[in-house]
């Protein structure tokens, strides 16, 4: 039978029938949807669908405006894992505290039962015993050219404060060390406080009289817990209210290492103007939007690969490396390379001091 303009015979005998049938299926009604589809495509204001297409737009245009998206990517080059890698990622590293599954560790019915668990993990993952990666200090970067409006992060290792990127310039998604507060009484606590409570093997505990915990019915009253985000609690209210104000303003969305995969983060995507241009730098394609529903017209995500993109890019490599290539396109590399080389020698002596503490104490078996 011959074929057609819209349906394409497959000569691959060991192909898949069902796998086949969709595929065709799918590029039926895509060019079906493409000859049906009379609206005019957005204006497209990249010069290339690239990186250097972006690089281009942020010093013409000039932008003033950036948002970056980041995740757990743009920190594994610091040593911290990311949760999900197999074997290296956060939740395999969880198997030695016989949780009941992985997550637990940051669920907030757990912790009140067992909260030594998770400040042993925080005691081996709290800020101040890493640096900050070339990635950070690119989005310090954005700051000083003043081209940043604002940096979503996902993580909780305070990387970004710690280049000396202002307070207010940063949504910490997903909650932060910077500060923690009593459970029950709701007290507030500096990050001084609880990071010695942390580093001395301690459980801490609101200084508040019992009597403000008396009619607490939950385990552990008094409990204080860093202002992170564990599940079943809501995300700061910081986050929906910077959200409101910021995408509509945005110029280009720079995303870096995310799979945008939790919600709600991964909708930020779609909250900018419908022209900005979006750029990911990641080791593997994410958040794009399945191709039946981009037919449909519903439904979100990034569109980098479709005949229609006029403004989605997609890099794929190293955080680090996309963001020094990028400085380099900019003109920039070189006070980037700079900027990171000094900054952490001057940390360096810090972390030393810190290590060498966690190093000494006894692990929370021997305590």
């Amino acid at each position: 039978m011959a074929g057609n303009s819209l349906v394409e015979n497959s000569t691959d005998d060991e192909q898949d029938p069902e796998s086949s049938c969709d595929d065709i299926a799918t590029k039926y009604y895509e060019k079906l949807w493409h000859a049906t589809d009379g609206e005019e495509k957005p204006e497209q204001r990249l010069q290339s669908l690239d990186i250097d297409g972006v690089a281009s737009y942020i010093l013409d245009r000039p932008c003033k405006n950036i948002i970056v998206l980041s995740g757990a990517g743009i920190s594994t080059a610091a040593g911290i894992p990311d949760f999900r890698s197999p074997g290296s990622g956060l939740y395999h590293q969880l198997e030695k505290y016989n949780l009941p599954h992985p997550e637990a560790i940051f669920e907030i019915d757990y912790f009140r039962e067992n909260p030594k668990a998770f400040y042993e993990l925080a005691r081996q993952l709290y800020p101040g015993r890493f640096k900050p990666t070339l990635c950070h200090y690119f989005l310090r970067l954005l700051h000083e050219k003043e081209v940043l409006l604002r940096s979503y992060t996902q993580n909780i290792d305070m990387l970004e404060r710690r280049t000396g990127l202002p307070g207010e310039k940063i949504v910490e998604a997903h909650g932060t060390f910077h500060s923690s507060h009593c459970l029950d009484c709701h007290k507030e606590f500096t990050i001084e406080w609880i990071k010695e409570k942390v580093f001395a093997g301690e459980t801490p505990f609101c200084t508040e009289p019992s009597e403000k915990h008396e009619d607490v019915l939950l385990p552990n009253p008094g409990l204080v817990k860093p202002d992170i985000v564990f599940f079943g609690e809501s995300l700061p209210s910081k986050f929906f209210q910077r959200a409101e104000e910021d995408f509509p303003q945005c110029d280009l969305l720079i995303i870096l290492g995310t799979s945008l995969v939790v919600q709600p983060f991964s909708t930020l995507v779609d909250r900018v103007p419908p022209t900005t241009p979006r750029i990911l730098i990641n080791n593997q394609r994410a958040g794009q939007v399945h191709p039946f529903m981009r037919m449909l017209g519903i439904g979100g995500g990034l569109d980098y690969e479709s005949e229609d993109n006029v403004r989605d890019v997609f890099w794929e490599g190293s955080c680090d490396d996309g963001c020094q290539l990028l400085a380099d396109l900019l003109g920039w590399g070189d006070e980037l390379k700079s900027l990171v080389a000094s900054e952490h020698e001057t940390l360096e002596s810090e972390i030393d001091d810190i290590t060498a503490k966690l190093a000494a104490m006894p692990s929370g078996d021997e305590k």
